[in-house]
Parts: C-alpha cells; structure tokens; sequence
C-alpha cells in the first residue's frame, strides 16, 4: 500500500470524499493514488495540505526510489 492511501485510511476519508475536497471526479483520483496518471506538483500540494502534511511527506520516498 502506498502512503497517501494509507493517510487516507487514517484519516477516514473514502475515494470520493477525496475527490470532493479535490474537486475531482472519483475516478481521476482513485487513479491519482493507484499510480495510474501522473501526479502533478499543484496536486500534490492539494493533496497534502488536506493532512495539514507537506507535499514531501507524502511523496518524497517514493519519488526517491522511483529516480535512483
């Protein structure tokens, strides 16, 4: 499981609520947190500060291993 699907789980939030705050579409971002459409800069920092998070706190490591 990737981090930001687990923050969300934490957090309680379902695909849909997500994609709400986002204003999204479900789909776009079940396929945002699956890996299934590229994540943009302005996204992640949405994404982030719905968890009061930085964007590198949630994407760092995995942006980390997917470049070495």
């Amino acid at each position: 499981m990737n981090k930001l699907k687990n923050v969300r789980i934490e957090n309680n939030l379902t695909y849909q609520e997500m994609a709400i705050k986002l204003g999204l579409c479900k789909s776009y971002y079940w396929q945002l947190e699956n890996k299934k459409r590229n994540l943009s800069y302005a996204m992640a920092v949405k994404i982030a500060k719905i968890f009061n998070l930085k964007p590198d706190d949630l994407f760092y490591d995995e942006f980390k291993s997917k470049n070495n």
